[in-house]
């Protein structure tokens, strides 16, 4: 509603009140819906450029020289032409010393680098490579990773928020959170999200969810969709979809690199 001067706005918004609240709860909708059909950067492998596949800790390591994630495919690959020692991607010498890979983290962070500033917060949850366990300064620290653009961090602090996981529970907060990231691509909250409604019993808007997830390659999105579909919550049309979504993105997401990698690693096992 748009009023001609600040006086007609005091007279007449108690009539519009509820319509605005309504239009702008569908605008958060819109945006929420339309945005995060596409991986963020930090998916995506610096080396050979495609999507990591998911859940990209499993498949990559992280750097602690550059704060790059390399796949598992190039890693191997700079293996077998000698360069195991050094990072495949800024050529730093690696080091298996955790004081040293701990000053490597700091001293990006120092430069405010979001991605060494979220390690950095997750070192502290977990209380690794020296760092005694710290959960509330974990929160701290993934927060300000989040309001620096890592959208993993917002990932992470919209899930602790939501679940009272080291915080009180703030549902609205960690809600916010998930949404920002799940609108910046991170497949993971946008899963939760649609969790977060499946529980609520909102099934056509946890279905909203999963389609874009899975389409982003998030297996449990679409066993998830196999579920409704299966209890009548959704049709097969949209079943077929999703499978076909995941198929296309897990397809994209090959390489003969990565082949290798993954033979050599079952092999071990």
């Amino acid at each position: 509603v748009k009023y001609c001067c600040v006086d007609c706005q005091k007279a007449h918004r108690k009539q519009h009140k509820r319509a605005c609240k309504k239009r702008v709860a569908e605008l958060k909708d819109e945006q929420l819906y339309s945005r995060g059909h596409e991986r963020p950067e930090g998916d995506f492998c610096p080396i050979c450029t495609l999507a990591i596949p998911l859940p990209v800790v499993r498949h990559s390591g992280i750097m602690v020289c550059c704060m790059k994630s390399i796949c598992d495919g190039c890693s191997a690959a700079a293996g077998r032409r000698g360069m195991s020692r050094h990072c495949p991607y800024c050529r730093t010498p690696m080091t298996c010393n955790k004081a040293d890979q701990l000053a490597m983290v700091q001293a990006r962070a120092a430069k405010r680098d979001p991605a060494a500033i979220h390690f950095l917060g997750l070192t502290y949850f977990h209380g690794e490579m020296g760092i005694q366990k710290d959960i509330r300064k974990a929160v701290e620290i993934t927060e300000e990773a989040a309001e620096l653009g890592s959208v993993e961090a917002l990932s992470h602090i919209g899930y602790w928020y939501t679940e009272g996981v080291g915080v009180e529970v703030d549902e609205a907060k960690g809600m916010e959170f998930s949404r920002k990231a799940a609108m910046q691509g991170n497949a993971g909250s946008r899963h939760f999200l649609g969790m977060y409604e499946f529980e609520k019993c909102n099934y056509d808007l946890a279905l909203r969810h999963w389609m874009i997830s899975a389409k982003l390659g998030h297996e449990l999105s679409v066993e998830a969709i196999k579920n409704l579909f299966v209890k009548g919550l959704a049709t097969k049309k949209q079943y077929t979809e999703a499978l076909r979504g995941y198929q296309d993105a897990v397809e994209e997401m090959k390489s003969h690199d990565r082949d290798e990698a993954k033979a050599f690693m079952d092999y071990r096992k």
